[in-house]
């Protein structure tokens, strides 16, 4: 089959949505399919950007190509699966959360003038006529598929992808905590910060770059983390792969995150994750005592499993296993297999 690919892109920024879609167009070339990533520049502000960027979706023609008909389309993210199509599948990586769990928080977009009010149900309306056309939703976590119900009433398929294919391998369980993400607010890497200050030797590694870094860093100094705090910016493949490999466990604990590949990663690297009880997604995979650590979002919380993980090894190794049973199971193969079948 020929198919298209739908992802909106934010130019210059790389992460788990890009990982995600160059692995999913790779997965399904693999299996002799025909297959293009489509992208279109994102920005999502000011408010009246964000219909702005559905429409141009909406615009676009993926029905056919250079006179050549295109069989299907699978869209991702918000505003991707505006696109219009007779056979269009949504494998939903989030909708606009600013618009519906986030609305009203720190996070949010819209303000309380009857404007942004009024900008956030067209929001929501469009999810329910552009979602509804699909075929087929898949949800990448329970999370999603939660929220997806409560503002449209539309029911999804959970279908957890794999992470990247990195050279995943454990060689120790060292004496730091690791902590994979973008730097920003909404992943709550000043939280593990926090808890390092109040486990007296405790040592944490932070690994990628963003927006929140330079606060990040200063909150880090002022702790006094000084030797036990290190901030490695972005790193390699071969680089993120050895710090897996070494790292006593991982730290992952967004608000509310949609899916996250990080559990995924650490898990294929026999490494326990510590979250928290309202980390959303990761929860489908982190559980407590069995695969990771999942604790109240406080900083005494956080500490204490950290600490814990550092004085029981034994343990860390033991949970970092189970998780490695879980994440084999997750391949590409097998969800190609089901996305297939909603489009035929």
């Amino acid at each position: 089959m020929r198919l298209a690919v739908c992802m909106p892109q934010v130019p210059f920024e790389r992460g788990g949505t890009e990982i995600f879609a160059d692995g999913l167009v790779h997965a399904l070339r693999r299996r002799g399919h025909e297959t293009e990533l489509v992208t279109v520049p994102y920005k999502w502000y000011p408010g009246e950007r964000v219909l702005t960027q559905a429409f141009l979706w909406r615009m676009l023609d993926l029905e056919e190509a250079n006179g050549r008909p295109i069989d299907a389309v699978i869209a991702t993210k918000f505003p991707s699966y505006a696109v219009r199509h007779p056979r269009k599948v949504v494998w939903l990586l989030h909708q606009f959360r600013q618009a519906w769990d986030l609305d009203r928080t720190e996070l949010g977009q819209f303000s309380e003038s009857a404007e942004d009010r009024a900008l956030r149900r067209k929001v929501l309306d469009f999810d329910r006529v552009a979602l509804g056309e699909a075929r087929k939703i898949f949800t990448t976590s329970s999370i999603v598929a939660g929220r997806l119900r409560d503002s449209t009433g539309l029911d999804a398929e959970v279908l957890a992808p794999p992470p990247a294919p990195l050279d995943f391998h454990c060689t120790a369980y060292e004496d730091f905590i690791l902590s994979v993400n973008r730097l920003d607010r909404a992943k709550r890497i000043d939280l593990l910060i926090e808890a390092a200050a109040q486990a007296s030797g405790l040592r944490i590694v932070i690994a990628g770059d963003g927006p929140d870094r330079e606060r990040l860093e200063q909150l880090a100094r002022d702790r006094g983390l000084d030797g036990r705090a290190t901030f490695t910016g972005r790193v390699s493949d071969e680089e993120l792969a050895d710090l897996y490999a070494r790292c006593l466990g991982v730290y992952y604990a967004p608000v509310n995150e949609d899916y996250g590949l990080v559990p995924y990663e650490a898990f294929l690297s026999e490494k326990p994750v510590v979250t928290t009880t309202d980390a959303g997604g990761p929860l489908d995979i982190v559980h407590d005592r069995e695969t990771g650590l999942v604790v109240a979002p406080t900083v005494e919380e956080l500490a204490r499993a950290c600490s814990w993980l550092r004085d029981h090894t034994d343990e860390a190794r033991t949970l970092g296993r189970a998780g490695r049973d879980i994440a084999r199971a997750v391949t590409w193969d097998s969800c190609i297999d089901r996305l297939l079948a909603a489009v035929a």
